[in-house]
């Protein structure tokens, strides 16, 4: 029997068919997309369904959620953000069966639960550039559903300033015989430019509204804490001055919101300005307003946008990254690639951490995931270029020596909820087990760790010489949870001497200038004044009084 090779192409021609009667060119109805769905997703279908951080294809992940399982059912699903509602009432009508995803937030606490009632399977657990990567290899979705800002007449598509996975999702789709379908804000006669050529795309179709933007990097300086602005000062000090930290990322703490406001003034009065944290991988942080403005950011490559910072990006295209049209490009997989490879720095936090420096933000009864975090919280081996940050951290006089990523968890040894962060084990080897997983859900391992910060001091875990001194040395700055009640004063001492551990006298920071006059913006309202009014913040941060 002579051998076919266009078996996925003449499938979805088949698939075409069925909605044939429903199109115009490539576009649907607002009202039809019912009908088209339930013509297009047969059992065991992969269905990539755009839900990042931020950005959301929700009016497609609605029309899915209200479709009738008995037209619907089995469908494979694969998600960066398993981040709304009705991402799990799919799994709870039983039109999904099985889920690849990367990170739950808001929904972890009923993700938990309805794994462990057998409603959603899960393949695996990913990163996210883990994620992206399969779908080029094994995970190739049939079906991307998709969001983007305009569509031109001819079915051009402009993602605008929230880029993010769009591009990613539909390249892996379209060039694999899959199917496109893409909800849009608005029709247009010409795009401000083209961010997908239309022969990508195969259905098109007006949402109800817009799609939902959710402002996730913004963090309002009044709610940054004394403790917060501490770790800010001895991270400043002990690390990125100690290590020439020249590119970085951010997690979205309030911790790492102190950093960035305490650069135009802290870090102006220890001489860094042009030393330190100049090249970022970073979501458009409205708190770094004040160090951009300041001179400090030469350059920011971010993997999403942020709500009402679209003016402000616009005015300062030698910062970010900025098309023509005035709006940034956005790009969450090549901002994840920069991230892992490019940067020198990632500093994040954490739920939990264990005596061995493994950390994870998957707790009991919370299968959140961890997006990113794993990829630029990790040392990369293929990385060969050289900087100061990276070499100071080879431990090694081999010929063969090379350097190493500084990966940084910045915790307050007692989280928001009093417990303890530094845990004997982590909850996530529990969550393994009922969730069924083949391994642990582990965040970032103690192998990539090379800092702790804690109000109590630093730990230069890339120092230790052996298991034993890494616990001592993470004992010795978490405080008066039972790791740290471990701590001895005559061990401390030497881990001291060998700066293996730095509390803050160490560093030369006064705990009492740890106050909140020191942060470059006290507010909100700052942070729009630092702006020239080109930041407009969401609503429910401004102060309308």
């Amino acid at each position: 029997m002579k051998q076919t090779w266009t078996k996925n192409r003449d499938n979805k021609a088949e698939l075409m068919k069925k909605i044939a009667g429903y199109q115009k060119g490539k576009f649907i109805a607002t009202k039809d997309i019912a009908k088209v769905l339930e013509e297009l997703l047969l059992p065991g279908t992969k269905v990539a369904l755009e839900g990042n951080n931020q950005k959301q294809a929700d009016f497609l992940s609605r029309s899915l959620a209200a479709l009738n399982p008995e037209k619907v059912s089995g469908l494979h699903m694969i998600m960066s953000s398993v981040s709304r509602a009705e991402h799990l009432d799919i799994f709870e009508k039983k039109l999904a069966k099985k889920l690849d995803f990367s990170y739950s937030g808001a929904q972890s606490v009923r993700m938990a639960q309805m794994i462990k009632d057998g409603l959603v399977q899960v393949g695996d657990l990913h990163t996210y550039l883990e994620l992206y990567g399969r779908l080029f290899i094994d995970l190739t979705p049939n079906v991307a559903l998709v969001a983007a800002d305009k569509a031109d007449k001819n079915g051009n598509l402009y993602t605008g300033f929230n880029t993010e996975e769009t591009p990613t999702i539909v390249e892996a789709t379209a060039f694999k015989d899959g199917i496109v379908i893409c909800q849009v804000n608005e029709i247009v006669d010409e795009l401000p430019r083209v961010d997908i050529p239309a022969s990508w795309v195969d259905v098109i179709v007006p949402a109800d509204r817009p799609y939902q933007l959710e402002p996730l990097f913004t963090r309002d300086p009044q709610n940054i804490t004394e403790i917060q602005i501490l770790m800010a000062m001895l991270a400043i000090r002990g690390i990125y001055e100690k290590h020439h930290v020249e590119s970085l990322n951010h997690g979205i703490g309030f911790n790492t919101a102190a950093i960035e406001l305490l650069l135009p003034t802290y870090g102006q009065k220890l001489g860094l300005k042009g030393k330190i944290a100049k090249h970022w991988a970073l979501n458009p942080h409205p708190t770094l307003i004040p160090a951009i403005e300041s001179g400090w950011v030469k350059s920011i490559h971010s993997f999403g946008g942020e709500v009402g910072m679209e003016k402000y990006i616009a005015a300062r295209p030698d910062i970010f990254f900025v098309g023509a049209d005035g709006s940034m490009r956005s790009n969450r997989a090549l901002s994840q690639i920069a991230g892992q490879y490019a940067v020198d720095l990632f500093i994040g936090s954490t739920l939990q951490i264990d005596q061995q420096g493994n950390s994870s933000t998957v707790t009991n009864g919370r299968l959140s995931g961890f997006g990113g975090a794993p990829n630029m919280g990790s040392n990369p081996s293929g990385r060969r270029h050289t900087t100061k940050a990276w070499l100071d951290l080879c431990n090694s006089s081999s010929e063969l020596a090379r350097g190493k990523k500084l990966v940084v968890q910045m915790v307050e040894t007692y989280g928001t909820n009093k417990k303890p962060t530094f845990v004997s084990k982590l909850d996530a080897l529990e969550v393994q087990k009922e969730a069924g997983l083949k391994t642990a859900p582990v965040m970032i391992y103690s192998e990539d760790t090379t800092h702790i910060v804690t109000e109590e001091g630093v730990a230069y875990l890339y120092k230790t010489t052996s298991e034993s001194e890494k616990e001592q040395a993470i004992s010795a700055i978490a405080g008066v949870t039972p790791a740290g009640l471990k701590s001895d004063i005559k061990k401390l001492k030497d881990l001291q001497k060998r700066g293996i551990v730095a509390l803050p006298e160490d560093l030369g920071v006064k705990r009492g200038q740890a106050k909140r006059s020191l942060l470059a913006a006290q507010s909100i309202d700052d942070l729009v004044d630092w702006s020239g009014g080109l930041y407009q913040p969401p609503a429910r941060f401004r102060n309308w009084s």
